[in-house]
């Protein structure tokens, strides 16, 4: 589905939006669940991901398909690789079967278990039988996705001696990986994590409890995006939120108050409120610890004509796509001056946007509705609009909440 999103005629906004659970938070507490059924959730993420994630947990098939979600392969490879009496094939899409899978294989395989590749070595569809280890301790280089890490930490107090992992080199996405610590230490589950040196000890089970997830920031992220490029006085509640909240992503309280954005914190809510023009100086931040939220940044920076400095992005290279060089090809095609590394991402300020161009997605939810906002300024249309499932089932009905209107191409 291709659609066209008309320039709001009023950009002062007044709504209330409610969210769904974060993802992340969802799909780390849906394995937990499945190790220890004591647990119950509430407010679970509706996502594609998500969705994918309790349909893997949930068959009795061998052969396991988790088309796009990355944190549901990432974190399965591990469920799986301690589940004692099960074979399964875990594969994906086929832009799935290209992202690294190695790294975290190769630390199972340290800890014993018995994994083999069906294709490409690296890549997935991965073949797992499931063994009991008795083995502790691994080693992984600190620098890889936090969704490896996380991976083995969910696994970890349901090993015979718990688990060590060793984090060799620098440190990146450390909110990722203190979230999965958060989300053990919930559960009673006792855990360290001192340096380089994280440990987590086994537990046979735990007391009964009802866990509530918290709304995802990620997708509170295009909201923030939104109210930068609404008139003064503009608006928007979002549910439910928690001011000391677990998920990296909750720096953008603070990144848009460059915007003029400031976020007044609810019961369970946050209050997204225009109180002031755009800073015109370039904004210069590294998002290592938030790297989800680099798309949405970059199109706020074009749409309000500032420039900016993004670095500490080298794990967008493998997400759905290359978000570096998807987001270099759509802003340029949007009139902006932008380049990037393999890291990092320069946009010079901009004076005009260019009207009614086509976005690509990529297969990528982010690319959708990173680029919604721009509606406030320009019409702009969207190709394979329904990317945004994987992550916000609900996105561009919130769009037209707001006062976007959206006609199918």
């Amino acid at each position: 589905m291709d659609i066209l999103l008309n320039v709001l005629r009023d950009t002062k906004i007044n709504e209330e939006i409610t969210i769904s659970g974060s993802k992340s938070e969802s799909n780390r507490l849906l394995i937990l669940q499945n190790l220890f059924s004591e647990i119950s959730i509430e407010n679970l993420s509706d996502s594609d991901d998500s969705i994918h994630m309790q349909h893997a947990l949930s068959t009795k098939d061998e052969v396991v398909d988790i088309g796009h979600a990355g944190t549901a392969m990432r974190f399965l490879t591990s469920y799986f690789a301690v589940k004692s009496g099960r074979e399964v094939v875990l594969t994906g899409s086929e832009r799935m079967q290209n992202r690294p899978i190695e790294i975290l294989v190769n630390a199972l395989k340290d800890l014993g278990a018995d994994i083999s590749y069906e294709a490409k070595v690296g890549y997935p569809p991965i073949r797992i039988k499931g063994k009991n280890s008795t083995k502790e301790k691994v080693q992984i280089n600190g620098n890889v996705s936090s969704q490896y890490i996380s991976s083995l930490l969910l696994i970890a107090s349901k090993l015979k001696k718990g688990l060590e992992i060793e984090l060799v080199g620098k440190i990146t996405s450390i909110p990722y990986i203190n979230m999965t610590l958060s989300l053990l230490n919930q559960l009673a589950i006792e855990t360290s994590f001192e340096g380089n040196i994280i440990k987590v000890f086994p537990k046979e089970a735990i007391q009964k409890q009802t866990v509530v997830v918290e709304s995802d920031w990620s997708s509170a992220s295009y909201f923030y995006s939104i109210i930068a490029s609404a008139a003064i006085g503009s608006s928007i509640k979002l549910s439910a939120y928690k001011e000391e909240s677990l998920q990296g992503d909750s720096c953008l309280a603070e990144i848009y108050t460059h915007f003029g954005v400031a976020t007044v914190f609810g019961k369970d809510c946050i209050i997204l409120k225009k109180e002031g023009k755009t800073n015109s100086e370039s904004l210069t931040i590294n998002l290592k610890n938030a790297p989800d939220i680099a798309q949405t940044i970059a199109v706020t920076c074009f749409s309000e004509g500032i420039s900016c400095n993004l670095t500490g992005l080298h794990t967008l290279k493998i997400k759905e796509t290359d978000r570096l060089e998807a987001l270099k090809e759509e802003l340029t095609n949007l009139g902006a001056l932008i380049s990037v590394t393999n890291d990092s991402l320069h946009l010079e300020r901009s004076s005009e946007i260019k009207q009614n161009i086509a976005i690509k997605t990529y297969n990528d939810h982010r690319m959708a509705m990173a680029f919604a906002p721009l509606a406030l300024k320009v019409p702009i249309k969207i190709l394979n609009a329904e990317v945004v499932t994987k992550s916000f089932q609900k996105f561009w009905d919130d769009m037209q909440q707001i006062g976007v209107k959206i006609e199918e191409l």
